[in-house]
């Protein structure tokens, strides 16, 4: 039970230093291209309606947000948020997150697979979120006694790293869309565009870490189990 104690810890603190290192290296980024003007002036609402304009998108609502890098599309409500700062921003930074998030709500229009399949499970995922935390307690209070708990841990964290593997792909793609869009109409063009691309890469990594994360916890609730069951 102590190795299993310490090897938890060690992950978690390993995935956390990587989850720092990576939300600083993003607000960093954000920071230095938030302050590269875009030569057109345009603001991230500017850019977002110009986007969903281009693709024939007339159902979707550039609303302003709250908070620093909250910014989301919502399919429900068919609505692009953008943080204040992105909303009403003329940088290089603001136009990758908005024309980001709109890929989102071209990638709804468009009925992206990737996209359908994530939302599907949202409601799943929700539960399953909630309880993971409960049920690893009670698999480390317990240990090994009640190996059904354990098998009911996995397939909730199962559950949780799946949601997390899925949404590489939609926003890989969104960013994808975005970035296109952003050159072939010169909304953003030449440093204009890298910075943009250097900024998405680096949103895109959270993603990857979270992921990662998940994945790793998941490898090593399987391998207590296993271990479990040949004692």
């Amino acid at each position: 039970m102590g190795m299993d104690y310490f090897i938890y810890y060690l992950i978690g603190g390993v995935m956390t230093l990587i989850g720092w290192y990576i939300h600083n290296k993003l607000q960093s980024k954000f920071a230095l291209y938030g302050q590269h003007r875009l030569n057109s002036g345009r603001s991230g609402k500017e850019i977002a309606e110009r986007m969903l304009a281009h693709y024939g998108i007339s159902d979707v609502q550039v609303l302003q947000g709250e908070g620093f890098l909250s910014d989301h599309y919502n399919p429900l409500n068919k609505t692009v948020n953008l943080s204040p700062e992105v909303y009403s921003g003329r940088s290089v930074a603001s136009a990758a997150v908005a024309a980001h998030e709109c890929g989102h709500a071209v990638q709804h229009a468009r009925a992206y697979l990737m996209l359908q399949v994530r939302s599907a499970i949202v409601p799943v995922v929700k539960i399953a979120s909630m309880a993971q935390q409960f049920l690893l307690m009670g698999v480390f209070m317990l240990g090994n006694a009640f190996p059904s708990l354990l098998l009911i841990t996995i397939g909730v964290f199962l559950v949780t790293t799946i949601f997390s593997v899925i949404t590489l792909p939609v926003e890989f793609d969104a960013s994808r869309r975005a970035l296109v869009w952003l050159e072939e109409t010169n909304e953003a063009s030449g440093s204009e565009h890298d910075g943009a691309k250097d900024a998405l890469k680096w949103a895109a990594m959270t993603y990857v870490a979270q992921a990662l994360s998940a994945l790793v916890m998941l490898v090593f609730l399987i391998l207590r189990y296993l271990g479990s069951s040949r004692d």
